[in-house]
């Protein structure tokens, strides 16, 4: 049995302050585990997000060019699907089959073809509004 002072021994007293921890083995090891983890994520969603912006296969790239093909410029090709309703202009090659109408001329609102183009489409977008002139093929 240990008497009473040798259970105490090691305490400090009451009011006394504490002797400084010393750290422990291997916080080394574990903060340079977690600072590649951390490296690691930031990395992966790095390459996420640039993957996103650059792959013409999907994310941001596809999305612009979805929207560029169904703004042709003057001399481009195009198919157009549901002319008599909602008429929606796609480039195509001139080459190809599918090509009905070749953007000839972009007027601005309140103004129309000219008699040598076939076809028009009125475009509105934020507020401003254009028609685009088209020549048969």
């Amino acid at each position: 049995m240990s008497t009473p002072s040798q259970q105490y021994q090691n305490q400090t007293p009451y009011g006394q302050p504490q002797q400084p921890q010393r750290p422990q083995p291997g916080g080394l090891g574990r903060m340079l585990k977690s600072a590649v983890v951390v490296i690691a994520v930031f990395g992966a969603v790095g390459y996420w997000v640039w993957d996103y912006n650059t792959n013409p296969n999907g994310g941001k790239a596809k999305e612009e060019a979805e929207v560029a093909s169904h703004n042709p410029t003057i001399g481009d090709c195009v198919k157009v699907q549901d002319p008599q309703g909602s008429p929606v202009p796609t480039v195509v090659h001139c080459d190809s089959p599918e090509a009905e109408y070749k953007m000839g001329d972009l007027v601005v609102a309140g103004q129309r073809c000219g008699s040598e183009y076939d076809y028009g489409i009125k475009v509105t977008r934020r507020g401003l509004g254009h028609t685009m002139c088209f020549t048969k093929l």
